[in-house]
């Protein structure tokens, strides 16, 4: 039993692994200052730093990186950076819900993470506020539920000569 305990992290949810690979890149960019989305190559550095950390991580290393990830969406909220609030709301959402569900599962990661779910749940409210009046990111806003993102990926371009 002990060594699973030490899995159940990896047992939460999919839209972490699924949503924020886009998300973080694209947020990334933002902060960086190259432009509004953070492009294929951001989206699959992304994707590949989360693979490791679910294929070799720990429960710690997981939590590192969505404290750093938390970071970036609290400089957006409060506008330290400039970033589209659409996106930093789509990965302050995700992760909210991710520390949100630690609840569920043995050991302390959710007091762990109390510090971050504060400071998320005040950089969701402020980046909520910032939307233009009916857009929203989720079909409840008290609820986040990532299924219901309305960020849209760059269609891929096609070379000349190809159908």
């Amino acid at each position: 039993m002990h060594g699973s305990r030490k899995l159940t992290w990896l047992g939460l949810t999919p839209e972490p692994e699924r949503e924020l690979p886009y998300a973080v890149a694209r947020l990334r960019s933002q902060v960086a200052g190259a432009g509004p989305g953070g492009g294929t190559d951001g989206e699959a550095e992304e994707r590949r730093r989360i693979e490791r950390l679910i294929l070799h991580g720990s429960r710690q290393t997981w939590l590192r990186y969505l404290g750093e990830v938390t970071q970036l969406v609290v400089d957006a909220a409060v506008q330290v950076v400039p970033a589209d609030p659409e996106t930093a709301l789509v990965v302050g959402e995700v992760v909210l819900s991710h520390h949100q569900l630690l609840i569920g599962l043995p050991g302390d990661a959710y007091q762990q993470a109390a510090a971050d779910r504060a400071l998320l749940s005040s950089a969701v409210r402020r980046l909520r506020e910032r939307l233009p009046p009916g857009r929203s990111t989720t079909a409840d806003p008290s609820r986040p539920d990532p299924s219901h993102l309305e960020l849209s990926r760059p269609e891929p371009s096609r070379e000349a000569g190809t159908p």
